[in-house]
C-alpha cells in the first residue's frame, strides 16, 4: 500500500486580480539545503487511513508555516504519485501568507551521518510566492500537474 500525503495549493490574485501567484514551502534538513530547482513543495504531510485527508491537509498547513490555513471554499484537484510512489491529494485554497512568518515544526535525524549526533531542523526552511512559470521550475516535478489543475480551475 503506498504512503499518503495531503496538502494545500495556497494561491493569491494581484491586486487587479489578473496575475496569480502559489506558495510553495522549500524542504528543511541537510539534504534539501543545496537544492533549489526541483526541490520545492506544496504543505502536506502523510495521514493515515482512519484520517480525513482535507482534515490532514489544513494540519499540516498549520504544521509547516506556523500558520492556520485560510477559510474559505477548498477545491480537490486530481491526486498526483511521486517518484517514490506516495500519492499526493491536494486542495487549492484562496488566501496569504507571509512568508517572513514561516514557523515550521522541527525533526530530528542522524547528522552528519554514522556519526551518532542527533541535530534538529526545521520541516520547512523556507517559502515563498511565485508566478506560475516560476512556479514550474522550482516544484518537484511530481506536483507540477497540481498547478496546471489550478490554472484549469482559475480559467
Amino acid at each position: 500500500m503506498p504512503k499518503k500525503s495531503a496538502g494545500l495549493l495556497l494561491f493569491r490574485r494581484n491586486s487587479q486580480g489578473s496575475e496569480v501567484e502559489v506558495f510553495l514551502v522549500h524542504p528543511g534538513g541537510p539534504f534539501w539545503r543545496k537544492k533549489d530547482d526541483g526541490a520545492w513543495t506544496i504543505p502536506k504531510g502523510e495521514f493515515l487511513d482512519d484520517e480525513d485527508a482535507l482534515a490532514a491537509a489544513r494540519r499540516e498547513f498549520r504544521e509547516e508555516t506556523g500558520s492556520d490555513p485560510p477559510a474559505g471554499e477548498y477545491f480537490a484537484l486530481k491526486p498526483v504519485k511521486q517518484a517514490g510512489g506516495k500519492i499526493v491529494s491536494a486542495w487549492a485554497i484562496e488566501g496569504d501568507f507571509d512568508p517572513a512568518g514561516l514557523r515550521s515544526n522541527s525533526f530530528q535525524c542522524e547528522w552528519p551521518p554514522r556519526s551518532g549526533q542527533m541535530q534538529e531542523f526545521p520541516e520547512v526552511d523556507r517559502a515563498g510566492w511565485f508566478a506560475p512559470e516560476m512556479a514550474r521550475r522550482k516544484i518537484l516535478a511530481s506536483q507540477l500537474p497540481l498547478i496546471d489543475q489550478l490554472l484549469e480551475l482559475l480559467g
